[in-house]
């Protein structure tokens, strides 16, 4: 009951500002014990007690199954966890990768993307966060009401990655562990909510796919009208 209460009075706030908002559209992050280094094998237990969603269709909301991709997610008092499950029949790699430092213009390749927010009266303010099937990265402060906002890639987050292919299965793996700090000024507790959605690209020229979890019914991922939701829920294992 309290969650439909939660879900109902979030529908109200997002009404109240021209967006709105269903319950398929909450993606709820449980709370782990501790922190740990981003891992990749979804068969340990940090990943298997999660509620996994699912970036299963296009920008304009037809279904693609074959490319359907699973995300979990997992939150501690300092960081935020992502896990991608991305399968795939082609890769679009980017050569020589630099996984040292953030690559700008990675998202021109093969990426798992979140974008986030937590500010609900500026809706056109966000993070972007990109992990590539080779473990490049990288963050960027979004500002739509600059004229380029992919300028906001020279900000750091302190986000890590990591990143594996399983070339038998045709399956990438890409994991990303994201700082509370870089997401908003206080520390997370049960119930916060941010705006999100969540995105996967692969493959180049007439192969090349585009999958996304809340569909933006647009030629681009970058319309937060779209987003939907990201709860913390305050369950420890």
């Amino acid at each position: 009951m309290r969650f439909a209460v939660t879900v109902c009075s979030l529908f109200l706030a997002f009404t109240n500002m021209n967006v709105t908002i269903s319950k398929d559209a909450v993606f709820e992050s449980i709370k782990a014990a501790q922190d740990m280094a981003p891992s990749t094998d979804p068969s340990l237990p940090f990943w298997r007690a999660a509620h996994p969603v699912y970036a299963e269709r296009g920008r304009m909301g037809e279904l693609r199954n074959r490319y359907r991709t699973e995300i979990r997610s997992r939150w501690t008092e300092k960081n935020l966890y992502f896990l991608f499950i991305c399968p795939y029949e082609e890769l679009n790699l980017k050569p020589s990768p630099n996984v040292s430092s953030e690559t700008n213009g990675l998202w021109q390749w093969d990426v798992a993307e979140v974008f986030i927010g937590s500010d609900f009266q500026n809706i056109q303010r966000y993070k972007e966060f990109e992990v590539s099937p080779q473990g490049e990265w990288v963050d960027l402060d979004i500002d739509l009401a600059k004229p380029h906002h992919e300028d906001g890639w020279a900000w750091n987050s302190g986000m890590t990655v990591a990143a594996r292919i399983d070339a038998t299965a045709k399956v990438w793996y890409g994991a990303m562990r994201i700082p509370f700090s870089a997401l908003q000024s206080h520390p997370p507790v049960g119930a916060d909510t941010f705006r999100i959605n969540l995105f996967q690209s692969q493959g180049s020229g007439p192969n090349h796919t585009q999958q996304v979890w809340q569909p933006t019914m647009s030629n681009t991922f970058h319309v937060p009208e779209k987003f939907g939701l990201l709860r913390l829920i305050e369950s420890t294992d």
